[in-house]
């Protein structure tokens, strides 16, 4: 898959192409939907299928401060839309000129010079232009002008809160720590993923030895507690009892990301660019009565964290 940062990476010659426009934070169910058929009608039309993404977040160039919590790195998208058989991934750098673009002028700039578009793929809520002015009936206008045609796909509805999946959704899940259902909106585990650092060492001490991750900014980091997961590192996925929060035990203050990987011995990972996977979340953030309390209760984690990962 092709990976281009900016429209002067799209190659001299590019011909005509299908196209879809939108964050995709997560590449979601929803998400999948809409890149899902993306692929099909390029595959129908025989040419490429392109997705269109921005960074930063538009809503932090638009209102600064705003930035959503990540629920993917743009590295992780492409791999997430590279298995969906996408065959380039356009990331706009997002300007405040950029932002000033109508939406006529964001089309002939990019669907129509650039890319070339024969089909534009979006969902119903799609916006874009100046001041999100455009919609997808503008998008069908234009189409009408510039030759290519226009296809919304309607997204997935989350069981029988007829919720549909959004980032939106994902985020709020993960931030309350429903990590179970942040997995049913996005089809797969919440990850997260950082360098490991070197931390207080306490884990070690406590007989759990964790790579602590120094994830990077904005990161959608689940609420504090004890979750059961993956630690994936060196091509390996391993069984984790994973610890997010600041450690009230010892009084610390700076929130972490810390995972164990079970029944692993002499794991050295310092420096490594690690993932961790969320499957479940076994409890919230506490303080014992003491040491050997703590202990027992995080040999309990990791118990239910072995059985959870093993089922």
């Amino acid at each position: 898959m092709q990976r281009w940062r900016g429209l002067e990476d799209i190659p001299e010659g590019w011909g005509r192409s299908v196209v879809t426009i939108g964050s995709y934070d997560g590449v979601h169910r929803g998400h999948q939907l809409i890149i899902g058929r993306t692929v099909e009608r390029a595959r129908e039309l025989g040419v490429p299928a392109v997705v269109v993404t921005f960074d930063p977040h538009p809503s932090e160039v638009v209102r600064p401060g705003s930035h959503p919590p990540v629920l993917a790195a743009h590295p992780r998208r492409a791999e997430l839309m590279a298995e969906l058989g996408v065959d380039a991934v356009l990331v706009l750098p997002f300007t405040t000129g950029f932002s000033q673009l109508s939406p006529a002028d964001f089309v002939v700039k990019v669907l129509v010079d650039k890319l070339h578009a024969r089909a534009v793929v979006e969902g119903p809520s799609f916006r874009f232009g100046h001041k999100a002015a455009g919609t997808v009936d503008t998008l069908a206008e234009l189409g009408g002008t510039y030759d290519y045609e226009v296809i919304v796909v309607d997204l997935v509805e989350r069981g029988a809160s007829g919720e549909a999946y959004s980032s939106t959704l994902t985020r709020r899940l993960v931030a309350e720590g429903e990590v179970r259902g942040a997995r049913e909106v996005l089809g797969r585990p919440h990850r997260v993923e950082g360098v490991v650092v070197r931390g207080a060492r306490r884990g070690r001490e406590l007989g759990y030895p964790t790579a602590n991750l120094d994830t990077p900014p904005y990161t959608a980091i689940p609420a504090d507690g004890v979750y059961a997961g993956w630690l994936l590192a060196d091509g390996e996925t391993m069984p984790a009892a994973i610890s997010v929060g600041t450690n009230p035990q010892f009084e610390g203050r700076e929130r972490t990301v810390e995972a164990y990987a079970i029944d692993r011995v002499g794991l050295d990972l310092y420096g490594q660019q690690v993932a961790v996977d969320f499957l479940e979340r076994l409890r919230g953030q506490e303080t014992f009565e003491n040491l050997d309390a703590l202990k027992a209760r995080m040999a309990e984690d990791v118990d239910e964290a072995r059985r959870l990962t093993r089922a």
